[in-house]
């Protein structure tokens, strides 16, 4: 049987790839050393995921956040907030009264990131079936 290929379909990772003449304004996802690989790193923790769905209504406090993430040691959230901060993500604002009151805003560049997390996000309840499916039958098949 002869297949006779069509025209070559381009490929996501190549549009990902920065052109020759690449800036420094611009990663490379695929350069071990480029610091775009600890971007991904930190959209990639759940608890970044979920508090720039969260904040992307509008600043909360810690308790506040805390209550929606459920299931997440203060100590933790508290981590993960910093690097938010460092990152440029979020703003953390302490207003002067008793007691203090601290509200945590999206910044402008967290506000860009919550399109794309709000799509992944969706992606992920639709499919989360599938997901599911897929393990139960990997894990019957290989007695896990």
């Amino acid at each position: 049987m002869v297949t006779i290929a069509g025209p070559a379909r381009p490929r996501l990772v190549d549009d990902l790839r920065p052109p020759q003449e690449a800036t420094a304004d611009r990663g490379d996802l695929f350069d071990a050393d480029c610091p775009t690989r600890l971007i991904l790193d930190r959209i990639g923790d759940k608890w970044t995921v979920l508090v720039v769905l969260l904040l992307s209504d509008g600043p909360m406090r810690f308790t506040e956040l805390r209550a929606n993430l459920g299931r997440v040691a203060p100590k933790v959230l508290t981590q993960s907030l910093r690097r938010m901060e460092r990152d440029g993500l979020v703003t953390r604002e302490i207003f002067a009264e008793v007691p203090p009151r601290v509200e945590y805003t999206l910044t402008d560049l967290g506000h860009s990131l919550a399109g794309p997390i709000a799509v992944i996000g969706t992606w992920a309840e639709a499919n989360m079936p599938r997901f599911t499916a897929a393990q139960a039958a990997y894990d019957a098949a290989h007695g896990d």
